[in-house]
């Protein structure tokens, strides 16, 4: 099988994501790939090479919905979506860059594997409240009519200038970058 960006494989009986790989021919040799795979229970990144007679599977997952409570000291406590009394907790680690876009009763996917949860997804598209910013200066392009504003989770997004303290703005989780304005 050949491994793809964003495939979830199991490897030394752990679950690891692929952020990056990067497809290579060596003449003769054949080819490899050349990957950057995500440990989804430790959080942990390493770099791996495939060769193309590798065997490689791909990880037994399940997606369950779960909705955010709240975060203490580093742990991420959630809950079953249907389901308060159900909860379960991740590490830092494990949410990893996705914890400043958390905001308190979200509702995520839950990736789970052989019965353990061990990280989650966000949805991609998610409008959050403008809480600070900085007011935008007409004629200013020496910053290509952008600025930073801080959203209501803490996170720091670059956005047009036209965008104001109490804006309702979309945001791209994956990427981290300003989509649009919303009107409530």
């Amino acid at each position: 099988m050949e491994v793809e960006r964003g495939m979830i494989i199991v490897l030394d009986n752990q679950p690891y994501k692929v952020i990056k790989a990067d497809h290579m021919f060596k003449g003769r040799g054949g080819s490899i790939t050349q990957a950057k795979l995500k440990n989804l229970k430790t959080g942990n990144v390493v770099a791996k090479a495939f060769r193309s007679s590798d065997n490689v599977e791909e990880a037994d997952i399940e997606r369950n919905n779960v909705k955010f409570i709240y975060e203490s000291r580093g742990e991420y406590t959630f809950s079953a979506e249907k389901n308060p009394s159900e909860r379960f907790q991740l590490s830092d680690k494990q949410v990893g860059d996705s914890a400043k876009f958390l905001k308190p009763n979200m509702i995520v996917e839950a990736v789970v594997f052989d019965d353990e949860v061990i990280n989650i997804v966000l949805p991609i598209k998610v409008v959050y409240k403008v809480t600070e910013a900085a007011p935008g200066v007409q004629g200013d392009r020496a910053s290509a009519g952008n600025k930073t504003v801080k959203i209501e989770t803490g996170a720091i997004i670059d956005v047009p200038l036209f965008i104001t303290q109490g804006d309702m703005i979309e945001v791209n989780t994956e990427t981290g970058e300003y989509s649009k304005r919303v009107n409530e």
